[in-house]
């Protein structure tokens, strides 16, 4: 007798991961043939800026039994991208992880859905070939390893974009295909990403007009733009003394980089699979405000709680970026992260002009900096003497070794 597996039970009910472009359009029609049962088709919007009406519609005439879609704009921010931010993680020392930090909260969500409406099974749009793929299902396994998870690309026999377009074409999908882009996107409230088609090419600038968020940093304004961010315990709570809620906070910002030309990134990453990867980003608004972050907490943190916790930042960022937000040792270190914020309180000013952040000022009432201490002129409160006895102990060592080395030599 066969065993009962999640394998070869039949598929009752699925939830994909639904976002209306090409490939997701063509797996809601083709997961209906292929299992014969009903599709969910779940979108989660995390600030992308889509027609959600013409989604919901397009995914109706596609053949979904049910749409959901999830306004996750305030949860993104306040639950996910201001942990991080507060962790000041970045992956191989330029990449703000926007889409790293997006795919978590959206599986959370499509295990919720499928609880909610008794699927059984769970499906997305991410190819055998990247990250996204590994976020998706380590969540899903984290939060509900009951659910079957279904990844098309890694299955089916539709290996090339051509093929999908066929296959469309005889379903009757509508799809919105041009060569004026030949590159992926990917865009949430933190950044777009860039990747694919002419950006493989290492070597190759990439098109001025293919950015559609930010001002390209010559063309921003030739004035510079000052701002004030106040901080509590390392989260933004005000910009210029007025107090917003954690999206409306990351959209002003979103805003003022974008016109400034700030937040663009070029690089060539790691993958988690194994290969090597060029992405173009905008990340306008994380880019002012990891700048921001790291300014008020070099006048609040203790020196040795500070160098402890960035030598947990590339580890938290990685464990990030290969998608294990919701793993025993993540949240660990995010309490870490967090007790580390204690005392980060205070205001930063910064100057915004032609893709530049700068830092302009910082001031915090408890703030650890002390002028007394630290001036070049006269004082009363450091004895410069005291520093002889503090420079013998420390070269005590090197002088021991230099002293054992000469002897072996004579």
């Amino acid at each position: 007798m066969a065993r009962d597996t999640k394998k070869n039970r039949k598929t009752e009910k699925i939830v994909l991961a639904y976002s209306g472009g090409l490939d997701t359009s063509v797996i809601l029609k083709w997961l209906q043939e292929t299992y014969e049962c009903p599709v969910v088709a779940y979108s989660a919007d995390i600030g992308q800026k889509e027609d959600w009406d013409l989604v919901r519609q397009k995914a109706i005439d596609t053949g979904a039994s049910d749409v959901v879609i999830k306004d996750l704009r305030e949860e993104f921010v306040r639950d996910f991208l201001f942990p991080m931010f507060r962790a000041n993680a970045i992956y191989e020392g330029g990449y703000l992880l926007g889409t790293s930090i997006a795919r978590p909260l959206i599986a959370k969500e499509q295990v919720k859905v499928a609880e909610e409406f008794g699927a059984d099974a769970v499906s997305h749009g991410a190819t055998g070939k990247g990250n996204d793929q590994v976020r998706f299902e380590l969540t899903y396994m984290a939060l509900n390893p009951a659910l079957k998870i279904i990844a098309p690309w890694r299955i089916w026999d539709l290996n090339s974009r051509q093929k999908l377009m066929d296959f469309a074409k005889r379903h009757g999908i509508p799809v919105q295909a041009t060569r004026s882009r030949p590159y992926s996107m990917d865009a949430n409230l933190l950044h777009i990403s860039y990747e694919g088609g002419i950006l493989e090419d290492p070597w190759a600038e990439p098109p001025k007009d293919m950015f559609v968020w930010t001002k390209a940093p010559e063309d921003a304004p030739d004035r510079p733009q000052y701002i004030e961010i106040d901080f509590e315990k390392g989260i933004p709570v005000a910009i210029d003394g007025e107090r917003l809620g954690p999206f409306a906070i990351f959209s002003k910002l979103n805003q003022i980089g974008a016109q400034n030309g700030v937040g663009r990134v070029d690089l060539v990453e790691n993958r988690f699979v194994g290969m090597k990867s060029r992405g173009v980003y905008e990340t306008p608004g994380g880019a002012i405000l990891r700048t921001a972050h790291m300014a008020i907490e070099s006048i609040t943190m203790d020196r040795e709680v500070m160098h402890l916790r960035d030598s947990l930042v590339p580890r938290y960022s990685e464990l990030i970026y290969y998608g294990f937000w919701f793993s025993p040792e993540r949240e660990l270190m995010q309490k870490l992260m967090d007790e580390s914020q204690a005392n980060v309180t205070g205001t930063v000013r910064l100057k915004i002009y032609k893709g530049n952040c700068i830092v302009a000022g910082r001031k915090a009432e408890k703030g650890l900096y002390l002028p007394e201490f630290a001036t070049f002129e006269a004082d009363d409160v450091y004895k410069q003497a005291d520093a002889e006895g503090f420079i013998r102990l420390q070269g005590l060592r090197l002088k021991i070794r230099a002293l054992v080395e000469k002897t072996r030599s004579t």
